[in-house]
């Protein structure tokens, strides 16, 4: 059985059951390590579908977890997780609209309308950061 060093990936099996390692390196199983008859390794996947996705970088994750809590005044002793939904944290859909413009000022990056509407969760927010920070950076 062969094992891969990860930080922060996004398990999804076609079951639609979702695992998220995120923080301290760890060692997952991932794959099985089979020969084919030439000798040649050949990888067998374990579930019909999955699909491995980079997170967000803690200190993103972090800083977007607290600009939720200014933005939406939450007191010092509110717990904002990647995976708090804005919704349930009280936002409305206006709250959500000057999250992500502070977002879009504190990281320096443009926030389409179209993704602007599919973040629901500090995690998702945090996600779309790196990918608009990285693509920003390609093009720089």
């Amino acid at each position: 059985m062969a094992a891969a060093p990860i930080t922060c990936v996004k398990f999804t099996t076609s079951s639609m059951h979702t695992n998220q390692i995120i923080g301290k390196p760890s060692i997952h199983k991932l794959v099985s390590l089979g020969r084919v008859t030439s000798g040649v390794p050949c990888l067998r996947l374990r579930a019909s579908r999955f699909q491995i996705s980079c997170a967000a970088k803690p200190e993103t994750v972090t800083k977007v977890c607290e600009i939720v809590k200014t933005q939406l005044a939450l007191s010092a002793d509110s717990v904002v997780e990647p995976d708090s939904k804005f919704s349930a944290l009280g936002a409305d859909s206006l709250d959500t609209v000057e999250i992500v413009m502070t977002l879009e000022e504190e990281f320096g990056i443009s926030v389409e309308e179209e993704n602007s509407q599919n973040i629901t969760t500090v995690q998702e927010a945090a996600d779309l950061i790196e990918k608009l920070v990285e693509k920003k950076n390609a093009t720089a």
